[in-house]
């Protein structure tokens, strides 16, 4: 008996050319995605990192005064950000004062980021009267007008940083409550969740071990966007005179303090302003280019790892 070995099948031709790619929706929003990463990420450390590195920047004290020379331009006599109304250096009180208002902002993004979790999470898998209070919380929080019932808490309680972190968080975590909540009632619905159940787990090991870590990522970008609105309700609460009080110099009390030289100062109200815009476009763009970049498909994935692979092999 003889063995008819068929031809090997030839490709055809595609229709779609590499122009065509490039003009798709999905590879315009790659490249898109992958911009704004690009361009959030600069913009972000061109702020983040001088403020961390303040304490060893050849800065002079922020809160040294020299009456003799007082509103300096920029670019005078080794200001570069130029001197306030007080001879102090601008530039040194930006970045000290950074350190206060990053802090501020950073916490509360991590305690508002863990209630908003927690809450609804509970909301969302447990259902029933946990939803029912948990919901009624987020809209009746969501129903008050934001700046002034931070400054009502504020004026009761004291202007302190621990006090101003824990009202910005409890201002902030109704949204990762709802995001959580929604993605929550998603995920308890997929087959996995259900073969948990028949292999025996109970509702809490459930949600922490599966639930929680298949929204964790959708649900730190929203944290990461709330850290520029962090920044901003305590650079307004500040501005308005219910932020940190001195000597803590935050940017809100810079720009306080200099709006009324703007007309012939510019520099100590437009140049605060700046880093402030800097960072809130950086984190916005960052976090919509890490929300809006597209999954890794199965077939780049097996070819990322057998490319890696090779390289281990060969070195």
């Amino acid at each position: 008996m003889t063995t008819v070995i068929d031809p090997p099948a030839q490709e055809r031709p595609s229709a779609v050319t590499t122009r065509d790619i490039a003009r798709a929706g999905a590879t315009r929003r790659a490249r898109d995605s992958r911009v704004k990463i690009w361009v959030g990420t600069i913009c972000a450390l061109a702020v983040i990192a001088p403020v961390a590195l303040a304490q060893v920047l050849p800065l002079p004290s922020p809160d040294a005064t020299d009456l003799a020379q007082r509103r300096l331009p920029p670019l005078t006599d080794g200001h570069l950000f130029g001197t306030d109304q007080l001879g102090r250096d601008l530039l040194s009180r930006v970045l000290y004062g950074g350190q206060v208002s990053l802090t501020i902002g950073i916490l509360a993004v991590v305690v508002s980021g863990l209630i908003g979790l927690c809450l609804g999470a509970l909301a969302g898998y447990l259902g029933g009267w946990t939803d029912t209070v948990v919901s009624r919380l987020i809209e009746a929080q969501l129903s008050l007008p934001l700046l002034m019932m931070l400054l009502l808490v504020v004026a009761l309680f004291g202007p302190s940083i621990p006090v101003i972190t824990f009202v910005i968080a409890i201002a902030q975590w109704p949204e990762i409550a709802r995001l959580t909540r929604s993605l929550v009632l998603v995920e308890r619905e997929k087959p996995y969740v259900a073969a948990s159940r028949v292999l025996g787990l109970g509702r809490t090991a459930i949600l922490l071990r599966h639930v929680i870590p298949n929204i964790i990522k959708q649900a730190s970008l929203v944290v990461l966007l709330l850290l520029a609105q962090a920044v901003l309700l305590e650079s307004a609460l500040s501005y308005l005179g219910a932020g940190p009080q001195r000597p803590f110099a935050t940017w809100g009390r810079i720009i306080s303090d200099g709006q009324d030289y703007i007309t012939t100062s510019w520099w100590l109200v437009t140049l605060p302003g700046l880093v402030i815009v800097l960072l809130v476009i950086g984190v916005n763009l960052l976090g919509d280019g890490l929300r809006d970049r597209p999954a890794r498909s199965p077939e780049k994935r097996r070819g990322l790892l057998h490319r890696i692979s090779l390289r281990k092999e060969e070195a």
